[in-house]
């Protein structure tokens, strides 16, 4: 089976997205992202990677209803699809093999 191909930044958004579950739009996805990861990410960056992500089927989205908070304006919430649940078991999968992998000698090194 070949397996899906993700970006760093787009295995971080996907991870964060499933990490807020049911409560995962634009928002607070990029400050979750900045709080977990202490790098700075713009909102557009994020939000062009969930739309990237939606049109290769990792992302499903649905609009929420309108709040006063945002002056009426209502909020695109996202969830992982099965495709994106297999697409990160299969990174998750890589990286374990990889770090699994590396000599002692090398981990030494790397104070492991």
């Amino acid at each position: 089976m070949k397996r899906a191909f993700l970006g760093e930044f787009e295995e971080i958004v996907l991870l964060t997205v499933a990490v807020l579950d049911e409560g995962a739009y634009g928002v607070n996805v990029t400050q979750e992202i900045e709080q977990k990861t202490g790098r700075t990410v713009g909102f557009s960056t994020v939000h062009t990677t969930l739309q990237r992500l939606a049109e290769k089927g990792f992302l499903s989205s649905h609009m929420g209803g309108a709040t006063a908070e945002r002056g009426g304006r209502r909020k695109r919430f996202f969830t992982v699809t099965v495709a994106g649940r297999r697409a990160l078991q299969d990174v998750k999968q890589v990286r374990e093999e990889l770090w699994n992998a590396l000599p002692p000698q090398t981990l030494q090194l790397m104070g492991g």
